[in-house]
């Protein structure tokens, strides 16, 4: 049995896998496959990616654990008897923290190319698999821009945010590089689809609240500052995380110090005039910032809606500047709709990749 370590109240979950791996895993590796060339990380999903976890984390899918990246024919050679022997010697706890899966709603994934234990926190995967079980390819090269929409942004940014704790070859740290952030014409494509959804439906929150739908005119509020806020990740250049850690993400962008007071007032404000002056002027923010950055520079004018009083920005002058500035005429080509989390939030869709990528192709072709 190794030794156990004590200390892990408090600690966040990236902080536990690290010690884990460099005080268990990395001198057990050492002795039994001394000449294994490997990565080391946490690469598939949890709240401590982000740095979001906490107390309340802890009750599910969370502890020390670490996953060993090797090639497929290490796997083949060594994964499944590296799994058992660890089992045969892994310490009951670690830092004060339990081994093995908390109420166990994920499994280690046990395939062809992964294996793992539920009693401790070791798994071997290939990385072909991991970006497979990702964002179904098998290589992070040469991507075209329909797999690039197809990718849900929560899992590039799991992806991405993953720690390495080794890494032999620097083929982990390289696929993280590769997909850092999407191309730009990716971008700016999304950014125009993103005004487009601003464009859709800006005065409708006038026009319910004109005739005493008040809830509505708030639904549509709230459907809008959401949008403002993922255009505020965009413009940032940031992936934006899932739902649950959504604002808190949007809290660490730089934008949403000038955004954040016009949110505030649009969603908890009882008028709905109020409401769409709000959100109008987190409109303006976003056209400044996007100005300031030298990318599709437009005029924002803000003011009513035609001839009716509502109040709304030109976002179609966005969006044509956006889609303007597109270079790739392939990307051009496509109808302003979207991306994959652009179109929908549906977690089945935005959780298994061959669905998302199926989706998008038959949306775009």
């Amino acid at each position: 049995m190794l030794a156990l370590q004590a200390g892990g109240e408090g600690m966040q979950g990236i902080e536990l896998s690290r010690g884990f791996y460099t005080d268990i895993v990395r001198p057990w590796l050492r002795d039994v496959a001394p000449d294994l060339r490997y990565s080391a990380s946490l690469t598939t999903y949890g709240s401590e990616l982000l740095g979001f976890d906490d107390e309340t984390s802890r009750d599910h899918n969370w502890g020390p654990r670490v996953h060993i990246i090797v090639t497929r024919a290490q796997f083949d050679a060594l994964a499944r008897q590296l799994v058992d022997e660890f089992s045969k010697i892994a310490p009951a706890s670690y830092r004060g923290e339990p081994m093995g899966w908390r109420n166990r709603p994920h499994p280690p994934a046990n395939g062809v190319e992964a294996a793992g234990a539920l009693e401790h926190g070791l798994e071997f995967h290939t990385l072909e698999a991991l970006l497979g079980g990702h964002f179904a390819i098998r290589s992070a090269e040469g991507l075209d821009p329909l797999q690039w929409l197809g990718f849900a942004e929560q899992k590039l940014l799991a992806f991405t945010s993953a720690p390495v704790f080794h890494d032999d070859d620097g083929r982990l740290r390289h696929a993280q590089d590769r997909l850092v952030y999407y191309p730009d014409d990716v971008w700016l494509y999304k950014i125009a689809c993103q005004w487009r959804r601003i464009a859709e439906e800006q005065a409708f929150v006038g026009r319910a609240g004109q005739v005493g739908d008040d809830l509505g005119s708030r639904v549509i509020a709230a459907r809008l500052a959401r949008d403002v806020m993922r255009m505020g990740f965009l413009l940032e250049r940031r992936y934006a995380p899932y739902s649950k850690w959504f604002g808190s993400g949007f809290a660490r962008l730089p934008i949403a110090a000038s955004l954040s007071p016009h949110l505030q007032r649009a969603l908890l404000s009882s008028e709905w005039t109020e409401r769409q002056d709000a959100l109008a002027a987190a409109y303006l923010e976003l056209a400044r910032h996007q100005n300031a950055i030298g990318v599709a520079r437009f005029e924002p004018i803000v003011g009513p809606y035609h001839e009716r009083p509502f109040t709304t920005i030109n976002a179609d002058a966005a969006v044509a500047a956006a889609h303007a500035a597109i270079s790739d005429a392939a990307i051009k080509r496509l109808p302003i709709v979207g991306a994959l989390d652009q179109v929908s939030d549906l977690t089945p869709l935005l959780q298994d990749a061959r669905l998302s990528q199926r989706m998008m192709r038959q949306l775009h072709e």
